[in-house]
């Protein structure tokens, strides 16, 4: 199975979006197909054994659009996420000023042509050679004349509009084209008429005729669609300012040591393994593994963690971050696109492009809603014709009910909040895979959260030393850091580190003898020790003594305890816990005030687990349950009608992170967890749990509230354009105020998706 992107030309309104996607699904081999009338593109995912590229471009040729696939170089310098986002906001941006230009160059002709239409009527200072009974001809010449450039400069509508229309899949272009032109072909026929009625001298034909021009206000109509186009494109710009921002963060050049020299090249040219150097002030170009030196990390830009991260020998460096203080010299792990940021920007993307469930029930309408609004349009016009009114009115009802029905609003009250909203969320350190993971999020009502590595740190550390009165704390852990320096055991290394920390030395040590599942001994200067748990103290004899009262309140603190001892005597215990992260209190203690149920599962021991259970006031925990087992509690709780929400990071948290209504991975966590997941946290704390259906819920209420705006916008505007309430109290629309109101409708709806970004209300306790 392949997944490709395509750049779509010829889209107008979700009615496209309907046509296009319904002529890709019908293709032999297609598995899933996306269209975002936001981005201009689509994504299919299809069997590449049975269907080829250019099928699915020749099939939205056959639609009445353009397909082009997009393109990757398949090498080390490809194409990466970034400059392929980058493309598309370009396009957005040339798509403004071409706007721009359209409008400026219809409104340099329509000016003077309103002039000629209505100047006379206004009382304006008038050219007397229009004025006269005798030039009547003149006067619906020149604007005839006037109106034709802002018909060829907005030409797009009609190719597009009679090109959807004739392969029965009108859009609304379709809707602009059929007004405008009614409109033109009637002022063009009164042309006709006039010159016959001078011709005859039939004064009654001339007059009747010289106000039934109406060039001015298809122009107008042409104009004004025009200028809402502009402003609908200068707004989808700004829905693209999260990507942009993103792009910008990576440096385009990087300093390598090559031939033991700093070289700077671009950094398209760094490749894996490469030693990369980063100075003070720096942004880091790749994904690396600290070779040497020592920095301090601004990870903001990724995490929403706003505190400087240290960073030494043997950590992870993340592309975009910025090194504050320090110098580093890292071994390239990832670059292009596999890089952290350009991944970022490909979920982003991705997820902007695809389709909440909600999405799909507007798409389906606009399929239909076109060719409705024709029909009601011209079944308007017939019915006012028969009811004795001049053509004039019955042509102005039936332009004004295909203009004020453009589906635009319709078709962006979805895409836009989604877009804003992933792009908001990714600037808080969250990722969201997919647009129904944006709908799932607000459902959600209960929490289920992974122990180790999710609510701790996943690395043990030492809490406490606890040393009979004639041996000191740290020459206690000088014993047992010698002793536990060839182990690999995660209490071992909790101890070196420790030991590290302190600036304690290991001693050498000899005649090691291991105890599997118990500890070790060893020989150091001349004299026995032993390090392990309650079991080989009582197997080699050594009683507990003093330290057995201790050791039970350690072990209730869920602490593992490490028993040092000599040949005689136990000398100390080194307690060892993983600990909580820091967010972790405040996050579950944010969830719960929500209204979640919360939930810890875990694979540790009840008496560990009810240890941090007691610390984070959970009050549900599920404890010794293996992978498999966490599928199935999850599979439980959805049975009992809940909607769940997994956390976790592991790779025995995928099966669960799969199972649930929703998943979603610690950003530190394993590649296989987020991959299984469907929402991602890069700040690597649970902040983002709360921030994430925060958003999700004012995503959801923005949607509805455009789709409800879109929808009574329609309800209302077509039966006034119609002329409906016409016979009780003489209420109608123009053709030109039925064009400002459509655009409006609009740019409103992309306003409203705006207001996600400021996002006063939601809260987020990383930031």
């Amino acid at each position: 199975m392949k997944t490709n992107v395509f750049d779509i030309r010829g889209m107008s309104c979700s009615a496209c979006v309907a046509h296009i996607e319904k002529a890709v699904r019908n293709l032999n081999g297609i598995l899933t197909v996306q269209v975002n009338l936001l981005t201009n593109s689509m994504s299919v995912r299809y069997d590449e054994a049975i269907l080829h590229t250019d099928d699915v471009e020749s099939a939205v040729k056959k639609a009445g659009y353009e397909a082009y696939l997009r393109i990757k170089r398949e090498n080390t310098q490809s194409i990466s996420a970034a400059e392929k986002t980058g493309k598309t906001t370009l396009k957005i941006d040339e798509e403004t000023l071409n706007m721009k230009k359209r409008w400026q160059s219809s409104l340099f002709f329509l000016i003077p042509l309103l002039y000629v239409s209505m100047g006379d009527m206004l009382t304006l200072p008038y050219p007397a050679f229009l004025k006269s009974h005798e030039n009547t001809l003149t006067f619906a010449f020149v604007q005839f004349l006037l109106s034709l450039p802002i018909y060829l400069i907005n030409r797009k509508y009609f190719i597009t509009g009679f090109r959807s229309l004739f392969k029965l899949a009108p859009n609304m272009d379709a809707l602009i084209a059929i007004g405008s032109s009614a409109a033109m072909i009637y002022g063009i026929y009164a042309i006709f008429r006039i010159g016959y009625g001078m011709h005859s001298g039939d004064n009654t034909t001339i007059m009747q005729f010289a106000h039934d021009i109406y060039f001015e206000s298809g122009a107008t109509i042409l104009t004004l669609i025009t200028l809402g186009k502009y402003f609908e494109a200068r707004s989808k710009s700004r829905t693209s300012e999260a990507l942009t921002k993103l792009m910008d963060l990576s440096p385009k050049t990087a300093i390598v040591i090559r031939d033991d020299k700093e070289t700077e090249i671009p950094v398209c040219q760094v490749t894996t393994g490469d030693l990369v150097v980063i100075k003070s002030g720096q942004s880091v170009p790749v994904d690396g593994e600290v070779v040497t030196g020592k920095a301090s990390m601004d990870e903001s830009i990724l995490t929403g963690e706003s505190i400087p991260v240290f960073k030494k020998e043997g950590d992870t460096v993340m592309s975009a971050t910025i090194c504050q203080t320090g110098y580093l010299k890292l071994k390239a792990t990832k670059v292009g696109e596999d890089t952290t940021l350009s991944q970022i920007i490909c979920l982003v993307e991705e997820a902007s492009a695809s389709k909440a469930p909600i999405a799909k029930l507007a798409d389906k309408i606009s399929g239909y809603f076109v060719p409705v609004v024709i029909s009601i349009a011209i079944l308007a016009s017939v019915v006012w014709l028969l009811l004795g009114y001049p053509v004039d009115f019955a042509l102005s009802i039936g332009i004004s009910v295909l203009v004020i029905s453009c589906p635009c609003a319709l078709g962006l009250a979805t895409p836009v909040a989604i877009m804003v909203g992933t792009g908001k969320a990714a600037g808080h350190g969250v990722l969201i895979k997919s647009a129904e993971s944006l709908e799932i999020g607000h459902k959600i009502d209960t929490i289920v959260l992974d122990k180790t590595g999710t609510l701790t740190a996943g690395q043990p550390l030492v809490t406490k030393i606890v040393s009979n009165r004639f041996l000191p704390e740290n020459k206690l852990l000088e014993i047992a850091a010698s002793l536990e320096k060839s182990s690999e055991h995660p209490l071992a290394k909790a101890v070196l580190e420790e030991a590290e920390f302190r600036g304690i030395y290991p001693q050498p040590a000899t005649d090691f003898e291991v105890f599997p599942g118990m500890g070790i001994k060893a020989i150091i200067n001349e004299r026995t020790y032993f390090a392990g748990n309650a079991g080989l103290m009582k197997e080699n004899e050594i009683a507990s003594g003093i330290f057995a009262t201790k050791a039970d309140l350690l072990a209730d603190e869920g602490n593992s305890l490490l028993f040092i001892a000599n040949s005689t005597e136990i000398l100390g215990i080194i307690a060892v816990a993983d600990v909580l992260k820091p967010h972790s209190v405040l996050a579950v203690e944010r969830l719960q005030q929500m209204g979640l149920n919360v939930i810890m599962l875990t694979g540790d021991h009840l008496r560990v687990a009810q240890h941090i259970q007691h610390k984070l006031g959970i009050k549900k925990v599920i404890a010794g349950v293996l992978p498999q087992g966490k599928e199935e509690e999850i599979r439980k709780l959805q049975t009992e009608g809940r909607i769940v929400a997994m956390v976790g990071d592991g790779i025995n948290d995928a099966p669960a992170l799969v199972r649930a209504d929703l998943g979603i991975a610690i950003g530190a966590g394993t590649d296989i967890a987020m991959e299984s997941a469907d929402v991602v946290l890069i700040s690597n704390d649970l902040s983002g749990v709360s921030f994430f259906i925060q958003l999700s819920k004012q995503v959801m209420l923005n949607i509805k509230q455009n789709l409800f705006w879109a929808f009574f916008y329609n309800i209302l505007g077509i039966p006034l354009a119609a002329g409906v309430f016409y016979p009780l109290w003489g209420w109608t629309l123009s053709p030109m105020f039925a064009a400002v109101a459509m655009s409006l409708s609009s740019v409103t709806v992309v306003l409203n998706a705006l207001r996600i970004k400021s996002g006063k209300s939601l809260k987020n306790d990383n930031k």
